[in-house]
């Protein structure tokens, strides 16, 4: 047979496809090249540059272009997307497709590796000497007047030099060029000296360097875990070796990488959505050739390549933003774990409240656990006390108990975060008169009423309308809105306290580049200020003058029907009490609750996290749920009701006498209606994982052949993270 090239192409089907070699030159797995698809072409990525062909090479098309003069992917990047595909059931082209930055699946040439870095021309340093420029363009001559800087450097020091820097280009001021070394580095920082602990946990994981051990580094809020990554970081530049870090939430990166900068004294690569494509693709590019050694980025920075890997870093693990929802749905944290198998390195798992499935592993013995319990710049053990709401009359949803608690902190020129799991204004608009209320007519769900944009919106499919004037129903004017979002807390304690800044920190108020890390520079000042903030206040933030957490709506985590919903309710309320009293002051947290006997939030007070996980982890194995079983949910959607129910009928005829299998289904969605579209599914269980996945390859294979799948969208979500 003649050998032809496998080729990864970026479609949801579940297969590769085979071609002839172009015409000239030589094709290497890991490589891109330009084909014939359809009636059009794509990109795709050689898997494997000489393979037996299928069919007859007449029907086969020839390669048109091979792209780049090295492969991008190397062998241990290959082999663990083609494992990533086959583990998640994903299809192996749209796995490889996840590897690569968007400006790489075009058919363009590689851009340039070289570093941007900017100095003064002789006229510029006349002009700084002489005083010349007012604003933001005297700024940036002096912040390059002690020499040339990166164009990192300068975005860290100066988030608006871009705007200045075309200016004094034209004026000839300055000169850009581009260097293929390294960029100019800061000297090193020293660091704090490290605690015992931190010492213990450095020294444990730094004597496995060189060979594959995840550690679970498990340490409560504030009590340094960066500064453990640091000290391991720094160990792998001293070796020479490259360092991937992982953080959930873009958020999280600016201030991270800024950390990560000032004391490390080197370039640091930073992946994530909202960098510039040429950006992204050229910082994808260095760690490829090596010259990148820490690599800072979210969920699908895990798919950099590490020619020369020394270490893995998951910060804040159990997020469940590390899991990929549409499309290839992969889990970062364990793709992390598995590549690390692969190079041969270290992972290091961080969480103050660390995911039932890494503590299922340390119980398994497959992972080690190291603990810090101490938080070295904290004056004394944050105190957390629960607010019963039961006899106290409510005034927006808070509690006189409450409202006295930030009073008195920002009394003493404190902060206090009242946090709030829900934007908007008030989640439900209703009649009083006849009991209408506005519904999302795509998914049949209160819509959430923003008061200062003045539209309803459904959280769940965007659907906007304005706010009516009066009932549609019976036409009253009497609308009043019900429940509390952010937008409603804001506007209650700032009339509450005209005198004291009140900060709103959610999707709606950050959207604007930049804002977030805006506000919370402005946070950081020793001044009173009041945070009405949802979950993305919930961790990594350091405020020091923040010593009151008041959580409000701790009760609708405590009687949901998802089963990891206790899980993520004492991880959310652990996380939100963490951001209180990490310098000097002391901290408190009060839990706003109608149930202030509920088991779960008392286990919390007396034993912490710890004590909740092992109740929780005894429930998970008496009912064989993960992390002791393993499942597979068959999704499935389509415009009508009948459509979705007769695919789940025949999905499940296919399962035939289940044995070992647990199936639960066919049934209608949590939310069955989303967006216009009826939505079921089916899930599948077993005690194993080689039982689930010999049961679902073929499957897989088999729904793909059925008549009514062409009818629905269905997805399969292995070891899915909620049931939604």
């Amino acid at each position: 047979m003649t050998a032809v090239l496998r080729v990864a192409l970026p479609v949801p089907l579940p297969t590769l496809f085979d071609y002839l070699p172009p015409e000239a030159g030589d094709v290497q797995a890991g490589s891109r090249v330009r084909v014939p698809f359809g009636r059009g072409e794509m990109v795709g990525v050689v898997v494997d540059p000489a393979a037996e062909a299928a069919v007859g090479t007449k029907r086969l098309k020839r390669v048109v272009e091979v792209l780049d003069p090295y492969p991008l992917l190397d062998a241990e990047l290959l082999a663990t997307l083609a494992w990533a595909a086959d583990y998640w059931a994903g299809a192996p082209g749209e796995a490889v497709a996840n590897a690569l930055p968007l400006a790489l699946r075009e058919p363009r040439p590689l851009p340039a590796t070289g570093r941007e870095v900017w100095g003064l021309t002789e006229t510029g340093r006349e002009a700084h000497d002489g005083k010349r420029r007012k604003g933001a363009s005297a700024t940036l001559l002096e912040a390059l007047a002690h020499g040339p800087r990166s164009a990192e450097d300068l975005g860290l020091a100066l988030p608006d030099w871009r705007a200045a820097s075309r200016r004094l280009l034209e004026a000839g001021l300055l000169e850009k060029s581009m260097v293929e070394e390294a960029s100019m580095p800061a000297m090193p920082a020293p660091g704090p000296a490290l605690s015992d602990e931190q010492a213990a946990a450095v020294a444990a994981i730094g004597e496995g360097f060189g060979g594959f051990q995840p550690y679970l580094l498990d340490g409560v809020t504030g009590s340094g875990k960066t500064e453990v990554y640091l000290a391991l970081i720094e160990r792998a530049l001293a070796e020479g070796k490259q360092t991937l870090l992982l953080v959930p939430e873009i958020g999280l990166a600016p201030q991270t990488v800024r950390r990560l900068r000032e004391r490390l004294g080197v370039a640091v690569e930073v992946l994530h959505s909202n960098l510039a494509e040429g950006e992204r693709a050229r910082a994808w590019l260095r760690a490829r050739n090596g010259s990148a050694r820490v690599i800072l980025g979210t969920r699908s920075a895990v798919f950099t390549p590490l020619p020369e890997a020394g270490l893995i870093v998951v910060d804040e693990e159990h997020d469940p933003s590390y899991k990929q929802q549409e499309g290839f749905r992969y889990h970062a944290r364990d793709l992390a774990v598995v590549r690390a198998r692969a190079l041969g390195v270290p992972v290091v798992l961080g969480s103050a409240t660390p995911s039932l499935e890494t503590l299922g592993n340390v119980e398994a013995g497959r992972y080690r656990r190291l603990v810090l319990r101490a938080r070295p710049s904290a004056s004394q053990p944050t105190r957390v006390q629960i607010v019963d709401m039961r006899a106290q009359r409510l005034d927006h949803g808070l509690s006189p108990t409450l409202v006295h608690a930030v009073a008195a902190c920002v009394a003493r020129g404190e902060q206090a975060l009242v946090f709030r799991n829900r934007r908007g204004y008030a989640p439900v608009l209703l009649c009083h008169d006849c009991g209408w209320h506005a519904d999302c007519p795509r998914c049949d769900r209160p819509l959430t009423l923003h008061a200062g944009r003045r539209r309803l919106i459904c959280h769940h499919c965007d659907y906007t309308t304005a706010v009516p004037a009066a009932c549609p129903s019976c036409g009253s004017a009497n609308l009043s809105p019900q429940g509390q979002g952010t937008e409603r807390l804001e506007e209650a304690l700032a009339e509450r306290f005209p005198e004291i800044p009140v900060v709103r920190i959610d999707r709606e108020t950050t959207r604007r580049r930049d804002a977030f890390g805006d506000m919370l520079d402005g946070l950081r000042e020793d001044k009173p200020a009041i945070l009405v903030g949802t979950q993305m206040l919930a961790k990594g933030h350091d405020l020091p003058n923040l010593t009151l957490v008041a959580i409000v709506g701790v009760d609708e985590g405590l009687h949901s029907i998802d089963f990891r919903s206790g899980e993520r309710l004492a991880q959310l309320v652990v996380q939100v009490a963490g951001r209180a009293g990490r310098a000097s002051k002391p901290g408190s947290v009060l839990l706003q609750t109608h149930h202030p006997d509920h088991p779960m939030l008392h286990a919390l007070l007396r034993g912490g996290y710890a004590a909740v996980a092992a109740g929780l982890l005894d429930e998970r194995r008496l009912l064989d749920l993960p992390p002791y079983a393993h499942q597979v949910l068959l999704r499935a959607d389509a415009l009508g009701r009948a459509e979705v129910d007769v695919f789940l009928a025949e999905a499940h005829a296919l399962i035939g006498e289940p044995k070992e299998l647990r199936v639960a289904g066919p049934m209608p969605a949590p939310m069955p209606l989303r967006a216009g579209r009826h939505r079921g599914q089916l899930l599948v269980e077993a005690s194993t994982r080689a039982r689930l996945h010999n049961f679902l390859r073929p499957w897989q294979q088999a729904l793909a052949g059925l008549p009514a799948a062409r009818k629905v969208r269905w997805s399969l979500d292995v070891d899915p993270i909620d049931l939604y």
